[in-house]
């Protein structure tokens, strides 16, 4: 069962807490000075890391090397799952080599293999609790919005789905895909939002009826995804990242997202590595990254920052930007409590 009380519809009224409350005031910086000269005497910070290196990496690394020359920068990308399995290898091995991670799956993986050092990072202050563990195992990095989406070319106005039950009429049959990887924000994820928002005796009636429906799987990511109903081998997509749908809007795909609600939000999830090598660099890497000028870096390169009080490039992306909509967020907690229930649902009922 979902502790629904984990969950949290709408950004809104967390978002103007810490606008208001007592931590919603903005800093140039938290990084204190005696953190910053132990960080340069490591001189160097590594970062295991699952975004896209050119598009955020490189400038989030390129801005902390600026303002901190003395400090170089490593990372290594991979996916929440790979990523997971080598600071586990490297921490049952006893020879840590990365400082700093994050992902959407990261945390769930390596917090029970004891390789995360807690460190509540100043910057976290200005987070809204939901985005942020109390003991700073994880604060937030970026947050993520997943819904249907659609190809303009092949679905007609009148014929857009609205909302989920609309995906079980007959027309759709055999015409959505969707991402099976074992996470949160694919297919297991879907499922899990409408056990939520439906209830377990409803949800389950709608998750046969959607199990007939005959959704084509792909163990591919959620943008190749995008990609197979953007050239149009299949009119609807479900659960892809509705700022990957701007970015190929914005290089002419005929493609548009829904407000499907409530969506399915999740975020990367930033910690520091226990044991790591550069443990202060790590911590000034953290700060960095969490800080409203590392923020406005990441928002620079599409990725939807998670700091309150910086804007996404594209305002409607967001549930705060001028077209608000609802959403599950899928907590830590309620991903550790569910995702293998959901997995097996998934492998049950979809296969």
């Amino acid at each position: 069962m979902i502790d629904r009380r984990q969950v949290t519809l709408g950004l809104a009224a967390a978002a103007a807490t810490a606008a208001t409350g007592p931590f919603g005031l903005g800093r140039a910086s938290a990084a204190s000075p005696e953190l910053v000269a132990a960080a340069e005497k490591e001189g160097k910070v590594v970062w295991y890391t699952t975004m896209i290196v050119n598009q955020a990496v490189r400038p989030i690394a390129d801005a902390f090397m600026k303002k901190y020359p003395k400090i170089k920068v490593e990372f290594t990308r991979a996916g929440s799952g790979d990523t997971a399995l080598k600071i586990i290898n490297e921490h049952q091995a006893g020879r840590m080599m990365g400082d700093v991670f994050d992902g959407t799956a990261t945390f769930s993986s390596v917090m029970p293999a004891g390789a995360v050092q807690p460190y509540k990072a100043a910057e976290a202050a200005a987070y809204p609790d939901e985005l942020k563990d109390p003991d700073g195992y994880w604060t937030a990095l970026n947050l993520y919005f997943l819904t249907a989406a659609y190809n303009t070319s092949l679905v007609k106005p009148d014929q857009v789905p609205k909302n989920f039950d609309d995906l079980l009429d007959p027309k759709w049959k055999g015409q959505m895909v969707w991402s099976t990887v074992p996470e949160p924000v694919a297919a297991p994820g879907f499922l899990g939002n409408m056990l939520q928002i439906k209830g377990d005796k409803a949800g389950m009636e709608y998750i046969d009826k959607l199990a007939a429906q005959k959704i084509t799987n792909m163990s591919s990511s959620q943008r190749t995804v995008l990609d197979r109903v953007i050239v149009g081998d299949f009119p609807l997509g479900l659960m892809v990242f509705n700022h990957h749908v701007e970015i190929s809007k914005a290089k002419g795909a005929p493609i548009e997202w829904l407000h499907m609600e409530p969506l399915v939000s999740a975020a990367s999830l930033l910690g520091l590595i226990k044991g790591g090598p550069n443990p202060n660099a790590g911590k000034l890497l953290i700060e960095y990254m969490l800080s409203e000028e590392g923020q406005k870096v990441l928002a620079g390169t599409s990725y939807l920052p998670a700091h309150p009080k910086v804007q996404a490039t594209i305002p409607t992306l967001l549930p705060t930007g001028p077209k608000p909509f609802k959403y599950t967020l899928m907590s830590p907690k309620i991903v550790d409590a569910n995702l293998k229930t959901w997995i097996k649902l998934l492998n049950e009922k979809f296969a």
